[in-house]
């Protein structure tokens, strides 16, 4: 196994390069640049623009140079200095903003997928085992409403509600008196009120899917041979769902850490925006508008490394759960 995973960090390198080149060069396709950006900006607040200035700031972010000159700048820097660049936008550290955003998005990512994992795999377990009964049509009709109802609907429904009738502040992961205090007991206290809204909004589109594939799966090995044979000796109904094919119907949910940590990061923009989450998502949302290359480039080169870690993670899972699959 060891020799596996040495292989796969190896392939890792070279994938993460051309995804950091073609991120780059996608990043640069649009016509213009973040200068373009800011000239309109001033143009529209009606600031006089001198061509002399405007000279003198493609050169001092480099915007006079090849292509291949900036990504290069670029990439050296990360790889030799773990420099990230300069953000035009926020006048700072591409770094620094990055892992300023970090640490709520990965605690909000990880709280939602063990949230998903928590509320769908007993439900698609009860659906799969109780095909057509009751409880079967009513965690149907909860996981196609939780599929239709996008996920911003829902984050201002619940905000709506837990202000309307719970009291609480809604909006941030802080109440306004916490946002700027030192940490507490009742700072802590107020993270966790607020902590569980995010969570339950991103982790219900993915509970809903999850738990479909779920059912689908396990009622597809419920009804194989080797399960008959395994009742008709005499195995208890429970260990035989839980020892045997729930751990082939498990596969879906191993398989998609590649996809999920990537999509939790990124892919609920807009539920960070209703919510006024200081997650990642705005942040990169605002530097692809802005064209600011470097923060754009360097955060979809950490959603690539996402994806890949997540991947290898996956598929070592896979081979320990599912005696079927092997390295060879």
């Amino acid at each position: 196994m060891l020799g596996y995973i040495l292989k796969r960090i190896l392939a890792m390198v070279p994938t993460l390069f051309g995804m950091s080149l073609i991120s780059f060069l996608i990043i640069q396709l649009p016509p213009g640049d973040y200068l373009t950006s800011l000239l309109s900006s001033w143009s529209d607040n009606g600031q006089p623009i001198d061509p002399a200035q405007i000279e003198r700031l493609r050169a001092q972010y480099g915007f006079d140079q090849p292509f291949y000159v900036q990504y290069w700048k670029w990439m050296s820097g990360i790889l030799f200095r773990g420099d990230f660049g300069y953000s035009f936008d926020w006048n700072q550290p591409v770094a620094g903003l990055i892992w300023d955003r970090m640490g709520s998005t990965l605690a909000i990512s990880v709280l939602s997928l063990l949230f998903v994992w928590a509320v769908s795999l007993p439900i698609g377990i009860y659906s799969a085992v109780r095909r057509h009964s009751v409880g079967d049509h009513v965690f149907t009709f909860l996981g196609f409403l939780g599929l239709a109802i996008p996920n911003f609907i829902f984050a201002l429904t619940l905000m709506y509600l837990c202000y309307r009738y719970l009291g609480q502040s809604v909006g941030g992961l802080y109440s306004p008196e916490y946002a700027d205090a030192p940490w507490s007991w009742g700072k802590a206290g107020d993270l966790l009120a607020h902590l569980w809204i995010p969570v339950v909004v991103i982790g219900t589109s993915g509970t809903a899917a999850l738990i479909r594939i779920l059912r689908a799966n396990l009622t597809d090995e419920l009804n194989k041979p080797y399960v008959v044979t395994a009742r008709a000796k005499g195995l208890p109904e429970h260990r035989l769902v839980l020892r045997y094919p729930l751990r082939i119907a498990l596969n879906p949910f191993i398989s998609a850490i590649g996809w999920v940590l990537p999509h939790l990061v990124s892919g609920v923009t807009i539920t960070a925006i209703v919510l006024n989450l200081p997650t990642a998502g705005p942040l990169l949302l605002r530097a692809l508008v802005s064209q600011d290359m470097y923060l754009a480039g360097s955060f979809i080169l950490l959603l690539s490394a996402l994806t890949l870690v997540g991947m290898l993670v996956s598929d070592l899972l896979l081979a320990l759960l599912d005696p079927r699959i092997r390295f060879s």
